[in-house]
């Protein structure tokens, strides 16, 4: 029988998946020993895997995690304060579930924007959508938007991501006008959506960086309270880890490390 009309029809429709996993039957030297519903369900099988890798693949990608963080190479043998079991329940989205948030504070170099990312890359594997930003990067969107009009489509469009990630929290001050900002996108999320917040800062310093008090204390109380809250200690990482050789770099991005 020949195949490839039933395969260009499958691909016609989009069922890619099951056009490969077709293909790669048909090389099957036992094939005559499946039965009907074993190759059907092997088909279908592989379909589902094909859009769910192509779905995961897409959320990754509109992410735009800032490194490539795979939540099963965090290096919890380290010692910076990190709680492993308490880390690997993060990992598994229900505190997204219940519209909860995390802070993750700590000096530079122990990991905070890999632990970030690693929870993000966790989130799109459960179906959320997810969106990194350092914090400075995100205000200047947002002013350039007021300027161009686009800024409620913006505010829009913040507001719906399951999951936003703000790294770099407070590493430069924080204006009365850019902490208004803050507060429209963080009331819009407030009981609805996540965010994680990555900082150098110790959480007790937040308020003071922030230009406007009434308004830090607005936009902390919808951030904080009540957040999960992982704080990290010791020295870089990466005087820990040597570079590659021949490179040069010490600024390496496995196991847990940026």
């Amino acid at each position: 029988m020949l195949m490839q009309p039933t395969l260009e029809k499958l691909r016609q429709m989009g069922l890619n998946g099951m056009a490969d996993a077709l293909m790669s039957q048909l090389q099957q030297s036992d094939l005559n020993q499946w039965s009907f519903e074993e190759r059907l369900s092997w088909l279908v099988d592989h379909e589902w895997t094909y859009r769910q890798n192509r779905r995961l693949a897409r959320r990754l990608r509109e992410a735009r995690l800032r490194v490539a963080a795979c939540p099963e190479d965090v290096d919890y043998r380290t010692p910076r304060g990190l709680d492993g079991p308490g880390f690997r329940h993060l990992l598994t989205c229900q505190w997204l579930r219940r519209r909860e948030n995390v802070v993750i504070t700590g000096p530079t170099g122990v990991g905070k924007t890999y632990l970030a990312c690693a929870l993000a890359h966790a989130a799109c594997r459960e179906g959320y959508s997810a969106r990194y930003y350092r914090l400075p990067r995100l205000l200047m969107e947002l002013l350039l938007a007021k300027a161009d009009g686009s800024y409620p489509k913006l505010l829009t469009r913040l507001a719906r991501i399951d999951l936003l990630v703000l790294d770099d929290w407070g590493i430069a001050p924080i204006s009365a006008a850019e902490s208004r900002e803050l507060l429209e996108v963080m009331d819009d999320r407030s009981q609805t959506r996540s965010t994680l917040v990555a900082s150098q800062l110790p959480l007790d310093k937040w308020h003071e960086v922030m230009g406007d008090p009434t308004v830090a204390d607005a936009v902390l109380d919808r951030l904080v309270h009540g957040a999960h809250r992982i704080v990290l200690r010791g020295e870089s990482m990466r005087k820990r880890t040597p570079a590659p050789a021949g490179t040069g770099q010490t600024d390496v991005e496995e196991g847990g490390i940026k």
